[in-house]
């Protein structure tokens, strides 16, 4: 395994582009952006545990649910880690923060992303989880 500094440096920047097309797709509410960033048979958990298995369970919460998010601020994600697993596999851990005015709440996300014969990284499987101050 490697980590983010003995990696390709085309990997990580291809990794760091795909959680900054996810931030922007956040930021515009934009489902179909965030959709393009997702393999076929991808798995993702929200932070409030919901399980979507697949494209389709997928596409179907998030057209439902993003254009009608009713947070009114700025959203960024940032790479905090990167292990590749493989050359084709990484794991990737997120610092992602809500920002409203007055605001503000914290998520730590896991998006295990893999590479496609193109050489387009997609999210395969990923678990939101949400920061709790203790």
């Amino acid at each position: 395994m490697t980590t983010e500094t003995s990696a390709p440096t085309a990997d990580i920047e291809a990794i760091h582009q795909l959680l900054a097309t996810v931030e922007h797709s956040q930021q515009n509410k934009d489902p179909e952006e965030f959709l393009g960033l997702f393999h076929p048979d991808a798995v993702w958990t929200t932070a409030r545990g919901k399980v979507l298995i697949g494209f389709d369970a997928i596409a179907a919460f998030t057209r439902k649910v993003l254009p009608a998010a009713n947070w009114d601020g700025k959203v960024t994600y940032e790479v905090a880690h990167i292990l590749f697993i493989r050359p084709d596999v990484a794991a990737v851990k997120v610092r992602q923060r809500y920002l409203t005015p007055g605001e503000e709440s914290e998520g730590a996300p896991l998006y295990v992303v893999s590479k496609q014969a193109d050489g387009r990284w997609l999210l395969t499987a990923c678990q939101n989880t949400g920061v709790v101050a203790e």
